[in-house]
């Protein structure tokens, strides 16, 4: 006949709090990734900066006449001919209306 062993294990008390740091751990955790990937997406401005470089090329090609002002997604760009130390600067720049964010670029021509 088979004698069944005694299996030692933890009590409930010990399990609860085991779970409850499982938890908390989690939690944090999942707080961490949403804060970093919101940051991410808020502060990529890849697509407003290929649209300012295709509208270069636009300029510089002579398709673009300036000054020029858009509305491109929730960003305003603004195309302005300046005079910096006697050469033409040709400035750039969007600002989103959401996040507050400026991003410009310059030429000479």
């Amino acid at each position: 006949m088979v004698v069944l062993k005694k299996i030692k294990g933890s009590t409930i008390m010990e399990t609860l709090i085991a779970t409850v740091l499982i938890i908390v751990i989690f939690m944090l955790s999942s707080m961490i990734l949403n804060n970093l990937f919101s940051s991410t997406i808020r502060n990529n401005t890849r697509l407003i900066t290929s649209h300012l470089n295709e509208l270069e090329y636009l300029y510089h090609n002579d398709k673009l006449s300036i000054p020029y002002q858009d509305d491109y997604q929730d960003w305003t760009i603004a195309i302005l001919k300046k005079k910096q130390d006697n050469l033409d600067v040709i400035l750039f720049s969007a600002y989103n209306l959401t996040t507050k964010k400026t991003v410009e670029l310059m030429t000479y021509k």
